[in-house]
């Protein structure tokens, strides 16, 4: 009986190790992000120079690291915003992420340097 027991434990603790251990390579570490950024006043498209009383940052973030985040987001946004086929497009709140065949990953968000709130980064 004994025997069992700890066989039994010994078999619940490595598959409670190997559940553990299981997390398809992914670790607590930031990453580096690539991508384009804008301080900009008024509102998105009006093409302002930023203000004193009036400053907000737009961020455009390419590559890997928008694939991740639009891989984050499901499920897609009908309808895409460009209409072509093969976009798409996925939005949470202020966060915009696309995807076309030709140019790839693309994530879009913003802030408010004033306050600090979230703002949309990109317009349709």
């Amino acid at each position: 009986m004994r025997k069992i027991l700890v066989l039994a434990l010994g078999a619940s603790l490595l598959f409670t190790l190997a559940y553990a251990n299981d997390q398809s390579g992914w670790s607590w570490e930031y990453k580096p992000v690539g991508g384009t950024y804008l301080i900009y006043s008024g509102e998105l498209g009006d093409e302002k120079a930023p203000t004193q009383d009036d400053r907000k940052l737009a961020v455009e973030i390419t590559g890997q690291p928008a694939k991740d985040i639009f891989d984050s987001m499901y499920p897609d946004f009908q309808p895409t915003c460009s209409g072509e086929k093969g976009d798409r497009d996925r939005r949470k709140g202020n966060l915009y992420c696309t995807f076309h065949p030709g140019s790839g990953y693309r994530c879009f968000i913003g802030l408010n340097l004033r306050n600090g709130k979230s703002i949309a980064g990109a317009i349709c």
